[in-house]
């Protein structure tokens, strides 16, 4: 047998390819060990694997679907609007909204400061109005609570809203926040080097280099 063989035998099937040579190399490993066979056909054989982001994103016309609800109206709740607009223009993650507090925002340049992030995020007109609203509700609440979103839960404490409440929030739409953040990171890879994504997001290289 030689690598032809095998390589027609993986063809069966080329989804599974990579776990299929996994198996060939571990018996052909094994049955030149013992002296079996003379030679390993699956020693030089590779299973390459396909680069970049392949997770859940979001269309053009769902983003604009989605920007209108949360900046036309009042259908959406303000926890709603300014998770779903942080998240997909600002590739907000669950816990940046979630421990974002009053001291973190600066009214005079409407900059906040997402915890984690070594610079300040200036909002976009959409995304500070939502979070006006998230602020007009804090206040309605009458609580000491320092964090922006603050809930029934912890209205009376000092704690950050839990990460259920960030994924509740977006029930209405029907996704996960990670889809959102997502889609607006596959936009700035390309638009951003690596470099400059890091910093600008407070990832790591080999975060930043998923969406490549």
């Amino acid at each position: 047998m030689n690598a032809g063989d095998l390589e027609a035998f993986l063809a069966r099937n080329p989804a599974r390819r990579a776990s299929w040579l996994a198996g060939l190399r571990q018996f052909f490993a094994y049955a030149h060990r013992t002296g079996l066979v003379l030679h390993d056909p699956a020693a030089a054989m590779e299973a390459p694997q396909p680069r970049g982001f392949r997770g859940s994103t979001l269309t053009l016309d769902e983003q604009r679907g989605l920007y209108r609800r949360w900046t036309v109206g009042e259908v959406a709740l303000p926890h709603e609007a300014f998770i779903g607009l942080a998240a997909l223009l600002h590739a907000a993650t669950t816990t940046e909204p979630r421990h974002l507090t009053l001291m973190d925002i600066a009214t005079a340049s409407r900059t906040v400061r997402f915890p984690g992030r070594s610079v300040d995020l200036v909002l976009d007109d959409a995304t500070w109005r939502a979070l006006e609203a998230c602020l007009t509700h804090r206040y309605a609440l009458h609580t000491d609570n320092p964090h922006v979103l603050v809930t029934r839960l912890t209205k009376v404490t000092t704690n950050a809203a839990g990460a259920a409440h960030i994924r509740d929030s977006l029930a209405p739409v029907g996704l996960l926040p990670r889809i959102l953040r997502s889609t607006r990171l596959l936009t700035l890879a390309d638009e951003l080097d690596t470099k400059q994504l890091t910093m600008a997001l407070g990832m790591s290289y080999g975060g930043t280099a998923h969406y490549r």
